[in-house]
């Protein structure tokens, strides 16, 4: 299965954008899905860290423990989904001219057996897509106030 896969143009360069995304506890502030974060390491950054996840997408309501995998200053961030849905996810920041970036976010998500395992996964493709982009939306706006 293919990982779904949003991107945005943002109004930083790669750096003021990394600011504010390798700030993990702040993402329950513009991912609407995450509603709490809750650091389960000593560690607050970088390839280790650990965290959990309070998730919600409708009334599906989830522990999501992270761990984080990559970690590249100003490039890009990657995690295992370690809790009842499994998987990885990518962000990963590209310039995109003068002073922009291009905020890409990818996520391959495995379902549970009574989810549906594969055809859960694909059915709800529309849907992470939907809020996985509306995120980023949040994010520009965050990004964007004064």
């Amino acid at each position: 299965m293919r990982p779904v896969s949003v991107s945005i143009e943002l109004p930083l360069p790669p750096e003021g954008v990394w600011e504010e995304v390798s700030r993990l506890e702040r993402h329950p502030g513009w991912m609407a899905d995450a509603r709490a974060l809750r650091f389960s390491s000593e560690q607050r950054t970088g390839v280790g860290t650990r965290a959990l996840v309070d998730t919600r997408f409708g009334p599906l309501r989830t522990l999501d423990r992270l761990v984080v995998t990559e970690w590249e200053p100003g490039r890009c961030i990657g995690v295992e989904h370690r809790g009842l849905f499994t998987g990885c996810g990518r962000f990963l920041l590209e310039p995109a001219g003068a002073g922009a970036t291009r905020f890409t976010w990818e996520e391959l998500v495995r379902f549970p057996w009574y989810c549906g395992r594969p055809l859960g996964a694909r059915a709800a493709r529309p849907l992470f897509r939907w809020v996985w982009r509306r995120n980023l939306e949040r994010l520009r706006s965050l990004l964007s106030a004064p």
